[in-house]
């Protein structure tokens, strides 16, 4: 497993994992319904993607197994991770946990912050975030507050 900083010409891989991981994998959160799978999934486009490299705040990160994209992962220059996705194929790989390491590495020391999906929220709680406040609402769904004294 290998960790990378993505490139704008993964734009189009980028899409297709989180899309993938989000549909197949955070069935909990968005429970099938077309409404919260699609504002979730609403700038997880390639242009979507594209956005997130065009803002100067954010450093964004791919996993890589075999040659194969394996996660995708980001922060931002406000110290919060704001992508940590693994393809269906990957899961329990360790590519979740490869990429999270990387961008805790790349925020450096100090107070790190996180929203996590019910999906994740075991993830993080194991690599030692904790839960931080009030649930939130993303896209129509629970997010839960997070952070970590990195």
């Amino acid at each position: 497993m290998s960790v990378r900083p993505a490139r704008i010409e993964d734009a189009e891989a980028m899409s297709a994992l989180l899309i993938a991981s989000i549909t197949e994998l955070c069935q909990a959160d968005h429970q099938g319904q077309p409404e919260a799978l699609g504002r979730w999934l609403a700038n997880k486009t390639p242009d979507g993607v594209r956005g997130f490299f065009a803002n100067p705040d954010n450093r964004l990160f791919v996993a890589e197994a075999d040659g194969e994209m394996a996660a995708v992962g980001g922060c931002n220059t406000a110290r919060e991770i704001i992508l940590n996705y693994v393809a269906p194929a990957h899961r329990f790989s360790g590519a979740s946990t490869a990429l999270l390491a990387a961008m805790e590495a790349a925020l450096g020391p100090g107070e790190a912050t996180l929203s996590s999906t019910l999906t994740a929220l075991r993830f993080y709680l194991r690599r030692g975030w904790s839960e931080s406040g009030a649930l939130e609402r993303y896209a129509g769904m629970i997010a839960y507050p997070m952070r970590k004294q990195l």
